[in-house]
């Protein structure tokens, strides 16, 4: 490893980081292609259409971003990521432009390979998030700063002004680069005389000009941003899980690359009190940017502060990172022998390039379900970013068959199926009853804004309307919390359809309805169909059976009514059961008065496991109403042993 440091040698170095960087492109680029729009993708391209300076939850820039090119090319999710993918393959080049000046043409080169090996920063640019351009103008400004400071100039005056005002108009986390410049003046003793430049201060106007979005916006509307993003996201309450985030951080980069950085911001610690301006500046924004969520962890959103936000902080900690890797492989090749030395620090950037790999698989791995639930099972893989597209097929198909005469008013449990019917150009305006998830996220304000929440619906005049919900997102009480406010407003719904994909992991149902009251009515006015309920009491999960065996349980489908309980096995039907049964303990405890069979919700058949092959097999119950929905029980591992 000691070779590998040599100065004049950088072709080897070249070599490896070139393919490291090829490897991650190729990756990249494939699994853009092949992942569908998630939740807050979706969202950002649904504010494309909606040009502003600022929306409820960010300023412009992202969501500017995620239309130059998908307007041209719409409904592909490959285009609307295309700026954030070339963006973020410009990292590892920035991260050699900031380091080039202040360590040598070998070390910057390092420092663009060790960027790839920072999982959470290799694997920027695959999804179109506000991370990549603020990360992109961090280090843009950084090195700006850096130039302005040493040499004075008016184009790197001008330049740190510019990108900072992008910066501020990407996000509000951005507010922690002029933070740290700013605390860099004022406790490094040989920059304090910037204070007295007015080309400083010409740069700092410039800046200010990317506060115009977010404040036009809070002004606008009763400060509903700031409000969510520093009080509402945040418990504020003392949570003892916060004191782990440093232990998450250090999972997240990988612990050896996580010990190495924090001994290179030791090392740049020491430098910065002998003066050296270099290090300084560099440790100020690391510090910022790492200390305000660690000192925050246990009082905020600890899903956000203990995974992504913190990424800022890491990047200039890397221009310095070759050099510290150089002392720990001197410390080691003193204590123990030169080949020890060599194996320690080639595993620090491997294992982290080993991690952005299984980042990047991670994620990608939503893009082939089918073909990976056969190995690992159902509900393992997230699908965020997958079944959208045999969602919009099934709709489309539903659309064509059900309201060829007109075209309904669609409305969805939640804003991001609605913003996916609007991407695959399936209706120009959906809305959403969401009243948990676009709370959650900071969006509500934004959709009201738009007109697309449940305030902005039509009334009366809508003479078809599909309504349609993602069960596998809520809970069942939910569900019915949701059918229920819709029940009393619209004058007819019936179920229409129900989309299972996955194995059940993403399930759709589908309702038509005809008109809408305003204000709701007291009561239904037709038979409600409420999601429907059930338990299957025999066989036991992982129940050994063999010869005739028992199946039987109870369902419910209030004021509409069971029709049929069906078996599978392994997705084959395979027998119906006596639907029937008296079951007034059910009535009583899930309160199932309103079912028109109760109390008889029980139901029971026999099945004879001779005709199966021993073995395991998944048992599924599958339930229809008499409006022809279907509900579907969890699957049910059985195995038979004749």
């Amino acid at each position: 490893m000691h070779e590998h440091f040599n100065q004049e040698s950088t072709a080897p170095a070249l070599k490896w980081i070139g393919l490291a960087f090829l490897l991650v492109l190729l990756l990249k680029f494939s699994l853009a292609a092949a992942l569908d729009l998630y939740s807050d993708e979706i969202f950002y391209w649904l504010a494309s259409n909606h040009p502003a300076l600022a929306y409820s939850d960010l300023p412009f820039m992202t969501a500017l971003l995620a239309g130059a090119v998908s307007s041209l090319l719409p409904g592909e999710a490959f285009f609307v990521r295309l700026p954030f993918l070339l963006l973020g393959s410009c990292i590892p080049v920035l991260v050699y432009w900031l380091a080039r000046p202040l360590t040598n043409h070998r070390m910057a080169l390092e420092s663009a390979g060790l960027a790839l090996c920072l999982p959470l920063g290799g694997f920027l640019g695959l999804l179109a998030v506000p991370d990549v351009p603020l990360i992109v103008f961090g280090l843009l400004a950084i090195g700006s700063f850096e130039r302005a400071l040493r040499r004075n100039h008016w184009r790197f005056w001008l330049a740190t002004g510019v990108v900072t005002a992008l910066g501020l108009s990407t996000h509000y986390r951005f507010l922690l680069y002029p933070a740290a410049a700013i605390l860099f003046l004022i406790c490094f003793p040989g920059a304090r005389e910037q204070w007295r430049n007015p080309r400083f201060w010409v740069a700092i106007g410039i800046a200010s000009i990317g506060l115009i979005p977010v404040l036009w916006f809070n002004l606008s509307n009763q400060l509903s941003s700031a409000s969510f993003y520093l009080v509402e996201r945040h418990p504020w309450q003392f949570q003892p899980a916060g004191l782990l985030h440093v232990f998450k951080q250090a999972g997240l980069v990988t612990p050896p690359l996580y010990a190495a950085l924090v001994f290179t911001a030791w090392q740049l610690w020491r430098r910065t009190r002998n003066g050296e301006r270099g290090p300084a500046l560099l440790l100020a924004f690391a510090l910022v940017n790492i200390s305000v969520y660690l000192v925050l962890a246990p009082w905020s959103d600890a899903d956000s502060t203990s995974i992504h936000w913190p990424l800022s902080g890491y990047f200039p900690l890397l221009v310095y990172l070759p050099e510290a890797l150089r002392s720990l492989w001197q410390w080691f090749a003193e204590r123990w022998t030169k080949t020890i030395a060599d194996r320690i620090i080639f595993a620090i950037p491997c294992i982290g390039f080993i991690g952005t790999l299984l980042a990047l698989l991670g994620v990608g791995s939503q893009a082939f379900q089918q073909p990976l639930q056969t190995l690992i099972g159902t509900g393992v893989l997230s699908n965020k970013m997958a079944g959208w597209q045999q969602f919009t097929r099934h709709t489309e198909n539903l659309l064509a068959s059900s309201f060829a005469a007109n075209d309904p008013v669609i409305i969805t449990d939640n804003y991001y199926t609605a913003a996916q019917l609007e991407f695959a150009g399936l209706t120009s305006h959906a809305y959403t009853l969401d009243q948990d998830k676009a709370v959650r996220d900071g969006r509500i304000t934004q959709l009201r804004l738009w007109g697309k929440d449940g305030s902005a619906l039509p009334a009366n005049d809508i003479s078809n309307g599909l309504f349609i919900s993602e069960d596998s997102t809520i809970t069942v009480g939910e569900k019915a919390e949701i059918i229920d406010r819709l029940c009393h407003r619209a004058q007819h719904i019936i179920a229409l359809d129900t989309l299972n994909l996955f194995a059940g992991d993403k399930t759709f149902s589908f309702y038509q309805f005809q008109g809408l009251d305003n204000p709701p009515r007291e009561a239904p006015a037709s038979p409600c169909p409420r999601p429907m309920r059930a338990w299957l009491d025999l066989p036991a999960e992982h129940a050994e059976v063999s010869g005739q065996f028992v199946i039987a349980g109870w369902a419910i489908s209030e004021e509409v009514g069971v029709a049929s309980v069906s078996v599978l096995l392994d997705g084959e039907l395979v027998q119906e059961t006596e639907y029937g049964n008296p079951r007034p303990d059910v009535v009583n405890a899930e309160s199932a008065q309103a079912d028109p069979n109760a109390p008889n919700l029980g139901f029971h058949t026999e099945l004879d496991s001779r005709q199966y092959s021993n073995g395991s097999y998944d048992m599924t119950i599958v339930v229809r109403n008499n409006q022809g929905a279907v509900y579907r029980l969890p699957v049910r591992t059985i195995s038979i042993a004749n």
